[in-house]
């Protein structure tokens, strides 16, 4: 499928089609803005590229890891203490099974409150406590590597920058030099153009096509190049989280043996209490 342009357009726009000097200071200036918009839009998306190495990003990108990471502690912790409190419910529901209450269920609840919960209380502190260290460990070191990728990153890019800002500097001085030959044959007259004028704008347009392509071809490399980064980014941050869960995964699955004794033995405590307190106890 042909995708040239009408006949029509290159008559119209190509200033060394022009007759007139009106004509020719016509058809430079869409030139000069074409050079500029372009050279604009590579500034813009270098501004991006630059943005998330700012020093307001990477203490955000550390604070929002060390967020994630204690919501995730906040649930683990959240799981230790519902393990002691589904030990109590079953215990309070083999005495309501009994149908046991009034004064005895008072008097079960005293003893559960001063013999067996404290322990629970106990255990469920040391194992969250123990689980927030590691994970305290785990992030310092996942930070450094965090923020060592992003150094690493970060000096890609700054090259990357230095390499295609003289490019979009090049578009405007291009535009500048088109803008000041509109403005000469503007001030020159109505008559046709001198010959002088024809070879300069000659030069500039061939110029301003080699230049215009060559930042068009460079925008779209650069955006896809920002892209790549911010998933790099975002892949990095990712894997950090992820070696925190990992990290507290495996504490609580060592410590989950221990953990589970403690349970089991103060919920026979509690059931043996349930024996001597419940209907049909010996007296």
């Amino acid at each position: 499928m042909a995708h040239d342009l009408p006949a029509w357009v290159s008559e119209l726009t190509d200033p060394r089609r022009a007759t007139t000097l009106d004509e020719l200071a016509d058809r430079l200036v869409p030139l000069a803005e074409h050079a500029i918009d372009v050279s604009r839009r590579l500034q813009a998306l270098l501004s991006e590229l630059n943005e998330p190495f700012k020093r307001e990003a990477l203490y955000g990108r550390v604070e929002r890891l060390k967020t994630r990471s204690t919501e995730a502690l906040g649930e683990v912790s959240g799981e230790i203490s519902a393990s002691g409190r589904q030990r109590i419910e079953r215990v309070w529901a083999a005495w309501h099974e009994r149908r046991a209450d009034g004064e005895l269920g008072a008097e079960l609840r005293q003893r559960l409150d001063s013999d067996v919960i404290p322990a629970l209380t106990t255990q469920e502190r040391a194992v969250a406590e123990q689980v927030a260290e590691h994970v305290a460990g785990a992030l310092e070191t996942v930070n450094r590597t965090l923020l060592g990728q992003v150094e690493e990153l970060a000096t890609a890019v700054t090259d990357m920058i230095h390499d295609v800002l003289p490019l979009a500097h090049e578009g405007l001085n291009l535009a500048s030099r088109i803008s000041t030959l509109s403005s000469r044959a503007r001030q020159a007259g109505r008559s046709e153009v001198p010959a002088e004028l024809r070879a300069e704008a000659i030069e500039l347009a061939a110029a301003s096509e080699s230049t215009i392509a060559r930042l068009e071809l460079e925008w779209a490399a650069l955006g896809a190049r920002t892209a790549t980064v911010r998933a790099a980014l975002r892949a990095a941050e990712e894997t950090a989280f992820s070696e925190v869960t990992a990290q507290m995964t495996r504490c609580v699955e060592e410590l989950a043996p221990a953990h589970i004794n403690v349970l089991n033995e103060a919920e026979a405590r509690a059931m043996a209490l349930v024996d001597e307190l419940g209907p049909g106890a010996p007296s």
